[in-house]
């Protein structure tokens, strides 16, 4: 099967070389950039298309979709002449399947990796989790193959657009809000001139509890203790950022009302 990317950022990047490393024939990139798309293309020695995105190449089989959410209906409408009959996969956690239907494609399917991406660093899929759905069951087993190049079966999962809207709004709490908090706590050190990398033992630590205990069991610190001296000193101490301080207040006051 004759894969082609539309897009090239950073789940492109650390996809695309990982599909490849597991057999998959990566025959072309496509990006907005001439830059973006010759970069990836590079490392994959494939063809490299960019501008419009009707010039890419209509002789692949599966065209997998890394574009942002918001012009990926606008994508899918632009592919879809001359690759009719061609699998077109979108990689989104909140979009639903029936984008396909609406732009007219009869082949449509969605291949959700659940993880965090960087092109900085290139993530170990054999521990990534993928959600699949598609417009025929046909289609749901290529996917199903091709996720098999790079992870464990058990990590392949077949779920509907609804509950990956749910999956996503959860990763959204366990990843970005998480990530926006340590951004706040280096924020605190730095008026300090202490380095992240300080936090980084008990950041671990707090994640390798959850392979042997739920998240409501972990839980730690002065708001579950109901500890209210300090953290109405932690208030104070955030009297210059009232926009800190509600946060503090909001994620406190949640952790208790957990407890109830």
């Amino acid at each position: 099967m004759k894969i082609a990317f539309i897009g090239a950022g950073r789940l492109a990047t650390n996809l695309a070389p990982a599909l490849q490393k597991g057999g998959a024939e990566v025959v072309e990139v496509w990006s907005h950039t001439r830059a973006s798309a010759l970069s990836l293309a590079s490392k994959l020695d494939c063809a490299a298309s960019w501008g419009r995105v009707e010039t890419a190449t209509k002789s692949a089989d599966c065209y997998l979709l890394a574009v942002k959410d918001a012009v990926l209906k606008d994508v899918i409408a632009r592919l879809h002449e001359g690759r009719e009959k061609a699998l077109l996969t979108h990689t989104a956690g909140s979009m639903p399947l029936s984008l396909f239907k609406d732009a007219g494609h009869a082949r449509g399917a969605v291949f959700y990796p659940l993880q965090t991406f960087s092109k900085e660093r290139q993530v170990d899929f054999s521990q990534v989790n993928f959600f699949l759905e598609a417009t025929s069951h046909e289609d749901v087993e290529i996917l199903r193959t091709l996720a098999e190049r790079i992870t464990l079966a058990e990590n392949i999962h077949e779920l509907s657009s609804a509950g990956r809207r749910h999956l996503h709004l959860a990763a959204v709490f366990a990843c970005n809000f998480t990530n926006h908090c340590l951004a706040l706590s280096e924020e605190i050190l730095h008026s300090y001139h202490l380095p992240f990398k300080v936090m980084l033992p008990l950041v671990e630590e707090t994640v390798k509890k959850l392979h042997v205990l739920s998240p409501h069991a972990a839980q730690t610190g002065p708001a579950i203790r109901g500890d209210k001296n300090v953290m109405g000193m932690q208030l104070s101490m955030l009297s210059d950022r009232p926009d800190l301080q509600q946060i503090y207040t909001l994620l406190s006051e949640s952790i208790q009302h957990d407890r109830q």
